[in-house]
C-alpha cells in the first residue's frame, strides 16, 4: 500500500467540500476519462482525493492493473491525493465497502466515484450542495448524481426512497445503517410486506437480485445499501438531469455487459438544490417505472442487459 499527498493549487471556495474517493482495477481509459472528467470541475483544485486501487486477482491481470497504478502515480491538478494499492485482491464489494467506511471513520463524509464513470463540470458543485443541505437531515441518506433518460422533464431536484451507486455520496450517520446480510435484508422485505413496492411495483427485479447476493450469484454491495436504506425508509436525492454518464456497460469490467440502454450525455447545465419537500417524488417514481418497464419489455436479451448493468458494482 502506499499513501502519498501532494498538494494543488490555492483555491477560494465559497461551499464546504467533501473528499472524494475513486475505486479502480485494470481499466486505465476509463480512469483517464473519469479523472479528466472530475478535473474540470472547477471545485477539483481544492477537493482531496484518494484512489482505491485493487489488486489483480490473477496473473493474466497484473498488467492492466500496474497500468492503472502507473497512471494513478503521475495524477495531479487535486488539493491533496492520496494512493491507496491493495497488496491482494479484495474484489469491487469489499473494496467499496472498506474505502466507503475508512473514509467515513475519518471525515464524516465522503463522495464515491467508480472508474467508469464521466462527469459534469457541475457534478462536484452539486454533490457539495447536496451534502451540505441535508447534511443533518435523517431523513436523507445519500445525494446521487445520475439519472435515467426518461420522456418526461423531471424537477430540478427530487427524493426516491432507497439508494443508488452511479456517482453517489453519504455521510456516516446514513452509512451506519447499511447491513451486510443480504438474508436479514430480504427477511424484513418479505415479513414488512414491501417486496412489490422494492421492485417498483414488479417492473424491475431488485429482489431477485438481492436474492442472486444472498446465493452467491452476484457480489453487489449495491443491492445491500439500496434494500438497507429502503428499510430505513431513508430517501437519496436525485437530480433532474444526469451528472454521470456510464461508459463501463462496454464489456470491459468483470460484472458488466454491453448495453447503451443507460447512456446519456452528462448535463453541461448546472443543477440547484434548492429547498424542496423531503418526500418521494411520485412523478419521478412513475417516470423511472415507465424507463424500466419499456427496457424489460424488449425482451429476454435486453433484460439480462438490464440487469447485468444494474449489478455492475458488484
Amino acid at each position: 500500500m502506499t499513501d502519498n499527498v501532494r498538494g494543488g493549487a490555492d483555491h477560494e471556495n465559497s461551499i464546504r467540500l467533501s473528499p472524494v474517493i475513486v475505486f479502480a482495477y485494470g481499466r486505465v481509459k476509463h480512469l483517464r476519462r473519469c479523472i479528466e472528467s472530475l478535473l474540470a470541475n472547477p471545485e477539483a483544485s481544492a477537493t482531496a482525493l484518494t484512489f482505491f486501487c485493487d489488486a489483480a486477482r490473477n496473473p493474466g491481470d497484473r498488467s492492466r492493473v500496474d497500468e492503472v497504478r502507473a497512471y494513478v502515480d503521475e495524477v495531479r491538478g487535486f488539493q491533496s491525493i492520496r494512493r491507496i494499492y491493495r497488496e491482494r485482491n479484495l474484489g469491487l464489494a469489499r473494496s467499496v465497502m472498506d474505502g466507503v467506511t475508512e473514509t467515513l471513520a475519518t471525515h464524516g463524509r465522503v463522495i464515491v466515484l467508480e472508474d467508469d464513470l464521466v462527469l459534469s463540470p457541475h457534478f462536484l458543485r452539486y454533490m457539495n450542495d447536496g451534502l451540505n443541505r441535508y447534511e443533518h437531515d435523517d431523513r436523507v441518506a445519500s445525494i446521487h448524481a445520475y439519472t435515467y433518460p426518461v420522456d418526461v422533464e423531471l424537477p430540478e431536484t427530487f427524493f426516491l426512497r432507497g439508494a443508488d451507486c452511479w456517482g453517489w455520496a453519504t455521510w456516516s450517520r446514513a452509512w451506519s445503517h447499511f447491513e451486510e446480510d443480504g438474508t436479514r435484508l430480504l427477511t424484513q422485505l418479505r415479513d414488512s410486506g414491501l417486496s412489490r413496492e422494492f421492485d417498483l411495483d414488479w417492473q424491475f427485479p431488485y429482489v431477485g437480485m438481492l436474492r442472486d447476493q444472498i446465493a452467491g450469484r452476484n457480489n453487489s454491495w449495491a443491492i445491500l445499501w439500496h434494500a438497507s436504506c429502503f428499510l430505513k425508509n431513508r430517501l437519496t436525492l436525485y437530480p433532474g438531469r444526469s451528472l454521470v454518464q456510464n461508459i463501463g456497460n462496454d464489456s470491459s469490467g468483470t460484472h458488466c455487459g454491453t448495453t447503451d440502454g443507460f447512456s446519456r450525455e452528462p448535463t453541461e447545465q448546472p443543477v440547484r438544490v434548492d429547498d424542496i419537500v423531503v418526500e418521494p417524488s411520485n412523478l419521478a417514481r412513475r417516470a423511472f417505472m415507465a424507463f424500466l418497464r419499456t427496457r424489460i419489455s424488449l425482451g429476454t436479451r435486453i433484460r439480462n442487459s438490464v440487469k447485468r448493468a444494474l449489478t455492475i458494482y458488484a
